[in-house]
């Protein structure tokens, strides 16, 4: 019996001895620091997109706290950041768009865009590097501004095309 003690006693300390390198590791894990220097930059809107977003309250605080993006120092600023996002844009899909975004490509191109941005969320939570998820989440966000500025540039009339 005292054998069996001593056994256990010596392979409990060998078991507690591996653990506490995995829990430096861990530790390693959470100093994740995020940098913005590898970020796209956010592209532009033309001057008629410009104006028809220009009323838009719900656009124009989603695109002020995006520019949030670009001054994040650290992993916690990004989650909160992230919930920012989260917040506004749901309030960007409920309220009422311009006349020339409510169209079903604009929100498509939304949905895409919080899609990314739930992405990113869930690498944060997981505690994995989020500079990809977050990469793909600035060329959605791009790509709804980009898809602005083609729905001012597009002048054809579907209604013409249609009744011919």
């Amino acid at each position: 019996m005292r054998k069996l003690f001593v056994l256990g006693l010596i392979s409990l300390l060998v078991f507690s001895c591996g653990n506490k390198q995995s829990s430096e590791q861990s530790v390693e894990a959470d100093k994740l620091e995020f940098d913005v220097q590898n970020l796209p930059k956010k592209s532009a809107l033309n001057s008629g997109a410009s104006e028809a977003v220009e009323t838009w309250a719900e656009f124009k605080d989603l695109d002020m706290a995006f520019d949030g993006l670009y001054a994040v120092e650290n992993n916690e600023e990004l989650i909160l950041l992230i919930d920012e996002f989260i917040e506004k844009q749901n309030a960007l899909a409920v309220s009422n768009y311009p006349e020339i975004f409510d169209k079903p490509q604009v929100k498509s191109r939304q949905k895409v865009f919080k899609t990314y941005i739930l992405k990113v969320k869930a690498t944060l939570e997981y505690r994995k590097d989020p500079l990809e998820p977050t990469i793909e989440m600035v060329n959605a966000f791009n790509g709804l501004r980009n898809q602005f500025n083609v729905m001012v540039n597009y002048n054809l009339d579907t209604k013409m095309i249609l009744d011919e």
